[in-house]
């Protein structure tokens, strides 16, 4: 695995309505009007586009991305000195509304973060299964030569 790639997740209920919106943004353009067309068709895509972050392990480079129907742009930089990765557990919150109705899901998720200059970092990996993660984690640790923090548990211990 030379690139690894982590992108947020976009909620169903937003892509359902990023999808109607580019669909009916497209159908205004060619039938309607290029005004009311070009609002729609805009504003589908900025809800179908998802950020993210992309690591290139053999050059040693990584961009910030934006992603659209699988397509990423962003430019390639070089890796900042990484001072060590962390992962840590956390909760993705998925809110889903009806007209009367709210709830809010929660999932148990592991997050890599790669740290430089102090307390800056960058998401690389998301998970739900500890044994990938720790695995992702010392592949990061050879290949930039720096330490691993566990953050899983309440007390955070260095390995």
């Amino acid at each position: 695995m030379d690139i690894v790639t982590y992108t947020k997740d976009i909620p169903l209920f937003k892509k359902i309505l990023g999808f109607f919106l580019l669909a009916l943004g497209l159908y205004s353009l060619l039938s309607l009007s290029l005004l009311f067309g070009s609002i729609f068709l805009v504003i589908g895509i900025n809800l179908l586009l998802t950020e993210g972050s992309e690591i290139n392990l053999k050059t040693n480079t990584y961009r910030n991305i934006k992603s659209l129907f699988g397509f990423r742009f962003g430019k390639w930089m070089p890796c900042p000195e990484f001072e060590y990765v962390s992962v840590f557990k956390t909760k993705e919150n998925q809110t889903i509304r009806v007209i009367t109705a709210e709830t809010t899901l929660q999932n148990d998720i592991i997050l890599l973060n790669l740290f430089y200059k102090g307390n800056k970092h960058i998401t690389f990996y998301k998970t739900q299964n500890r044994a990938d993660a720790f695995n992702m984690a010392e592949e990061f640790k050879s290949i930039f030569n720096i330490d691993i923090l566990d953050a899983t548990e309440s007390e955070k211990k260095w390995l």
